[in-house]
This record gives structure tokens, C-alpha cells and sequence, in this order.
């Protein structure tokens, strides 16, 4: 590796990185759903926006122009959770009728549906190239499930957890993370046949992974958010300010990974900011609700 001497520039030549610019006022409200909404996920590049809920169905928008685009209906029950593919073309979801359904995205049509969880079916997201679904559930249990394979029975099985699990979330595409209300954050390296455990003594309801893959976010139900450092397991903190005892809520880094933001019970948003003292590492510095 070329190396490289001489004295380092003086302070006024060192640029500083833009700050992260956050969201100050409604920009849209979308309407169309008949009844609670109890997900909200964009796409990877953050154009488009899919909602599920209680009405059995899962919602497409366009959140910038506030236009809803369709409407997607299959589920027996309410559907808890939702993801769509790096591509765009697919999106999966997952709920009370305790299947996991496969759709495409332009056509609408139902591609597969896989059935194995015991209870309903919480949490769900894409892993190894999108040609993996992983869920998790109240039968205290993480399946995988192969898309290209014509079975419907998941390929994998996780029953390590000792309650529901509310979250589950994927890192280096073959890092399965689950939080659950036993008060663990588990992570799982599927190709070495590992298990990992963090303990949190709360329950955990979402959790979250940063997009330098160095931390997990964990939302507990002590009002407060614990960051972790995935590699050690350690706290590195804790942030409070909003309401969190009893619901389901989530949890996540905003694209920079400078800031966490939490739901909160008494309907407002929690946004923190984070100060990178190194890659693995981050402290919180101010919130503002």
C-alpha cells in the first residue's frame, strides 16, 4: 500500500461533512388503508413506500408526490410486516394468517406462499442476494425460506428464543439478527453455524442494523433505544425522551447513520443525534422530539 508523508494541511483546507439534513414539517399524508396501519417500509433507494395493516392488505405510494399507485390483496388476516426486493420487482410480507406470501410487484400477483410458523408472523426481510426470506414470530422461532426452491417449508429453523419475536433483520447477507420480548438480541452466522446472545433484560420490539454494519439498534419497552456494537455485544448507549412501554415499535439509522429514530406512544417522533467517535463506536450527543 502506498503510503503517503509530508505535514497534513492546515485546518481551513479540511472540509467538513454536510450535516444531515432532517425532516422539519409534513411534506404528505397518505390515506387509503381501513384501518390501523402497522408498517411502513421504503425501497432501498427511498422512492417509493409500501404500508400494511389491519385491512388485510399492502399498500404501494409514491410518498414524495403523495400518490397512491396500488393495492395488494391476498392475506386471510392483518399483515404485520413488509419488505421489497434491492431490485424493486418483488415484495413480501407476512401477518396474522401466519404465511409469509411472495408478490410481484407490477402484475400484483401472489408468486408463492410459504406456510410453517406456528403464530402469527411478525417481522420479515430479504437476505442472501433477495433469493432468501427470513421471518420471525410469536412461536419464538426465525425461519428461512428459499425463494427459487418449489418447496413451501422453510429451509432453516431458529427455536432458540424463550418469547415471541418481534423484529427480525439480516447483515452481510448471511447474518440473521432477531429481538424478541424475552429480552435478547440474538445473531445468528448462518454459514458457520453460530449463535450469538445480548441480553437486554427489557423486551425488545424492533431492532435495526446500521448501514456501515458496525451497530445494532435495539427499541426496548423502558422507553429507551440501546445501541450495541454487533462484533462485542457491548452498550455503547442508551437514549430516552420518548414513550415506549407497551406497543410494538421501530427502530432505525437514518441513511448516514448520524441519527436514530424511534416511534413514541404518546404519538410523537423521536430523532437523536449520534457523535462517530470511530467506526465501531458512537455516543449520543443531543435528541430533539
Amino acid at each position: 500500500m502506498r503510503e503517503k508523508y509530508g505535514p497534513a494541511p492546515p485546518p481551513e483546507v479540511i472540509e467538513e461533512e454536510p450535516a444531515e439534513l432532517l425532516p422539519t414539517q409534513e411534506t404528505a399524508c397518505l390515506q387509503g388503508h381501513d384501518g390501523p396501519i402497522l408498517a411502513v417500509r421504503f425501497n432501498c433507494t427511498g422512492t417509493y413506500c409500501l404500508t400494511c395493516g389491519k385491512d388485510r392488505t399492502l399498500r404501494l405510494w409514491n410518498p414524495h408526490r403523495g400518490v397512491h399507485i396500488k393495492t395488494y390483496a391476498g392475506h386471510g388476516y392483518d399483515v404485520r410486516d413488509v419488505c421489497v426486493s434491492t431490485d424493486n420487482s418483488k415484495l413480501a410480507s407476512c401477518g396474522g394468517d401466519r404465511s409469509v406470501f411472495s408478490w410481484d410487484v407490477a402484475t400484483g400477483r401472489i408468486i408463492r406462499k410459504f406456510r410453517g410458523h406456528d403464530g402469527v408472523a411478525n417481522s420479515i426481510a430479504y437476505a442472501a442476494s433477495d433469493e432468501v426470506l427470513v421471518t420471525g414470530g410469536y412461536d419464538q422461532a426465525i425461519r428461512l425460506w428459499d425463494c427459487r426452491s418449489r418447496s413451501f417449508e422453510p429451509i432453516q429453523t431458529m427455536k432458540n428464543f424463550g418469547d415471541a419475536v418481534t423484529s427480525v433483520a439480516v447483515a452481510d447477507s448471511v447474518q440473521v439478527l432477531g429481538g424478541s420480548v424475552d429480552g435478547t438480541v440474538r445473531q445468528f452466522d448462518v454459514r458457520m453455524g453460530m449463535m450469538f446472545t445480548d441480553t437486554l433484560h427489557e423486551a425488545v420490539t424492533g431492532i435495526a442494523v446500521s448501514h456501515d454494519g458496525n451497530c445494532v439498534l435495539a427499541s426496548c419497552l423502558d422507553n429507551s433505544m440501546r445501541l450495541l456494537d454487533k462484533a462485542s455485544g457491548e452498550q455503547l448507549a442508551s437514549y430516552t425522551g420518548h414513550t415506549h412501554q407497551e406497543l410494538k415499535l421501530d427502530c432505525a439509522f437514518t441513511c448516514s447513520d448520524a441519527h436514530v429514530v424511534s416511534g413514541s406512544e404518546d404519538g410523537s417522533s423521536l430523532l437523536t443525534l449520534l457523535l462517530m467517535l470511530h467506526p465501531s463506536c458512537a455516543l449520543m450527543c443531543i435528541y430533539t422530539t
